[in-house]
């Protein structure tokens, strides 16, 4: 069962076309991230899907009730029993936080103050923060108390236009597990729209690439990472080292060897592999299946390095490499190399030509 269906939405202003033919399907209960670069479009799906504008064609229905019949029908947003977080938030400053969270509820509830409790707690706030007011919260604390508001009317279905993108790196984990986990215990389908590539990965259960306004893969995270639809998703979705190469018979020959295609394809082609495919070894003893490369540059980030190398055996080709190594190669480092599991490709004539094992982010 859906607790969202979006049928060929379509939407323009003017003469510039926002979205086209827009097809999406979000099970009930469930986390669905609907990832895109900024003028992708996917603020205008959300703002259609809430009532906020209407669309120029297509269906929207929101369980079994269909709010979308464009240009017929367009029920109201109040009338929709959706909830909204705005990526700023947008609580009221002059109401305390339980006046905030309690604002769309009946005034029976709103006098009790159990629900509200009820939904701060789920949030990870407490009865005692519903006295404060916004300006007294961090950027954190502001973000729950706009979910909470959101699911204290008990909606079917929560829309979050960009609902982390001012909270630092820390904070950001934080409040996606708070949110993740209310979502969860309301039993409450989520859509989270962002160009984040991390967060939409790591919250949805589903992600949905929007480009120029226009849905170009709908698959799970893994999925979506490991067998994009296209380069330009491959390269969008997180970092790749694209390769030239030839295709046939399930393989494909590029300079990392002959290697093992996870969709079949024949041809000139770019290959795709991530990063983390690449195995780094000190060096020794030649191998059939690896390659001897100098390190040019090494970045460390933690749990991760990443290496720059060029292979000696493709006149100094550049490549990258991720390792989790506690004593990564340091520039000037002589090392082997090797490809772990499938790679992807795709047809050269049908790609951007890229520059040779880039690493495209």
């Amino acid at each position: 069962m859906s607790d969202l269906q979006c049928t060929a939405v379509a939407k323009g202003f003017g003469a510039r076309s926002v979205l086209t033919d827009v097809n999406l399907s979000v099970a009930a209960g469930s986390i669905s991230a609907i990832l895109g670069s900024s003028g992708s479009g996917k603020t205008t799906l959300l703002r259609i899907v809430m009532g906020f504008i209407r669309a120029d064609s297509g269906q929207v229905r929101v369980g079994d009730v269909l709010v979308v019949d464009a240009p017929r029908t367009h029920v109201m947003p109040q009338h929709r029993g959706i909830g909204y977080v705005a990526q700023e938030g947008a609580l009221f400053p002059h109401l305390s936080v339980g006046q905030n969270v309690g604002f769309g509820l009946p005034r029976s509830n709103r006098k009790s103050g159990d629900r509200i409790n009820e939904v701060l707690s789920m949030v990870g706030l407490t009865s005692d923060d519903a006295a404060r007011r916004p300006s007294e919260l961090s950027g954190g604390e502001q973000r729950r108390v706009s979910l909470a508001r959101a699911l204290a009317p008990r909606p079917k279905l929560v829309l979050l236009d960009e609902p982390f993108s001012a909270l630092d790196a820390a904070l950001r984990v934080e409040t996606r597990a708070a949110v993740i986990r209310a979502l969860a215990e309301e039993g409450t389908t989520g859509v989270l729209v962002t160009h984040d590539q991390a967060e939409a990965l790591s919250m949805g259960n589903q992600v949905s690439v929007l480009r120029h306004g226009e849905l170009v893969q709908t698959a799970s995270p893994r999925d979506l990472y490991q067998t994009p639809v296209d380069l330009r998703v491959a390269q969008f979705v997180g970092e790749a080292v694209v390769l030239p190469g030839r295709a046939d018979h399930g393989m494909v020959d590029c300079a990392l060897g002959r290697l093992q295609l996870l969709q079949p394809i024949d041809g000139p082609v770019d290959v795709m592999l991530r990063p983390e495919q690449i195995r780094v070894e000190e060096n020794g003893a030649a191998g059939s299946s690896s390659f001897e490369a100098v390190v040019v540059t090494s970045a460390y980030f933690g749990g991760q390095t990443m290496v720059t190398l060029r292979l000696r055996n493709a006149d100094g080709l550049a490549i990258t490499a991720a390792t989790s190594s506690q004593a990564p190669p340091v520039a000037g480092d002589t090392v082997r190399v090797a490809v772990h599991g499938g790679v992807m490709a795709y047809a050269t004539s049908e790609s951007t030509p890229p520059v040779a094992a880039e690493v495209r982010a």
